[in-house]
């Protein structure tokens, strides 16, 4: 019988989304930092505090899991010493980066649909309050998962892999800490983002349809020429988030709803699902910086910018090598 077709994909896709988002995520860190692409300050937070969440989400979940684990089996993340500490680091760098999405778009409601309270909370310090708040939220509501697990198997005297105990699957507490990690990290950040969302088109049609009346069907309005093209960027991020993320939320509470955790026969259509879903998660990780490179203009200067400076900087020790010679 041969290998499941998902192996091969799996085998394929990471080690290609690892190569390409890892770097990516540091470049656009970085180029973010600068402060050089004509965003405010608390939009740049927030920016920079995604792509860091997001280049934490595929060093632990792509790189190290997807990859390191996978071939080498036996390496110390597999040790149940460590793993309930690995999931835990996992489950958190990936919950932190979906709820940036959702204070990005919040703040970017307010700062559209809240003039009066605009003044007073898209600001730098608010934005740097909310992101280590939002942080040390996701440390915290985690903590139960260093008690969740137990020994998989034993060799030689050693405890390898980790499995979730007896009690999860019995216990009311540990069945309200499961469903309420699943709300927290896939159904309220999608009803939180579609709602928003909704508020925002809707206040902005409504304020477009009101200056073309005082301006006149024919007469240019700046104003809403350049409020068309800041919440361009709302739109690409959390919209590109939600169509990422559907599949793999769906899955997510399914398995919760069936107590199927999967993972026994891998070309099941459950399995599949919930493979395909990760992966799409996964790839959201880096899809950030495809959107900042298609919307802004002065993002896509400061990465050719970048990269003529580091062509530069491999370039000019080799001429004067060839020079020596």
């Amino acid at each position: 019988m041969g290998r499941a077709p998902i192996l091969y994909v799996k085998e394929i896709s990471y080690p290609i989304l690892a190569a390409f988002g890892i770097p990516a995520n540091v470049v656009t860190a970085a180029i973010l930092y600068r402060g050089k692409c004509g965003l405010s300050r608390g939009i740049t937070r927030y920016m920079v505090a995604m792509a860091i969440s997001d280049l934490l989400v595929l060093i632990l979940h792509v790189l190290l899991r997807e990859i390191h684990i996978y071939y080498s089996p036996n390496s110390f993340l597999s040790l149940s010493a460590v793993c309930p500490t690995f999931v835990y680091l996992r489950i958190v760098a990936l919950d932190n980066s979906v709820w940036l999405t959702v204070s990005f778009t919040f703040d970017r409601f307010v700062s559209i649909c809240c003039p009066k309270l605009r003044l007073r909370y898209c600001t730098d310090r608010t934005a740097a309050v909310v992101i280590v708040s939002l942080c040390s939220l996701s440390c915290l509501k985690y903590i139960p998962f260093h008690f969740m697990y137990e020994p998989l198997y034993v060799v030689d005297n050693v405890n390898w892999r980790c499995r979730p105990i007896a009690a999860y699957f019995i216990s009311v507490w540990w069945g309200a800490f499961s469903w309420l990690c699943s709300i927290s990290l896939s159904l309220l950040p999608f009803v939180l983002i579609l709602f928003l969302n909704g508020l925002t088109v809707s206040n902005i049609l409504a304020a477009g349809r009101v200056r073309r009346r005082l301006k006149g069907q024919d007469g240019k309005d700046s104003e809403t020429e350049n409020r068309r093209k800041s919440i361009i960027l709302l739109f690409t991020v959390s919209g590109t988030a939600i169509l990422l993320w559907t599949t793999g939320a769906v899955t997510f509470i399914c398995t919760r709803v069936t107590i199927n955790f999967g993972g026994g026969d891998l070309t099941s259509p459950s399995t599949v699902a919930t493979e395909v879903g990760n992966f799409l998660i996964r790839v959201s990780s880096c899809a950030n910086t495809c959107i900042y490179a298609m919307t802004q203009s002065k993002f896509r200067q400061e990465l050719k910018t970048g990269l003529k400076n580091l062509t530069q900087f491999i370039i000019k020790p080799m001429k004067l090598v060839r020079q020596s010679i």
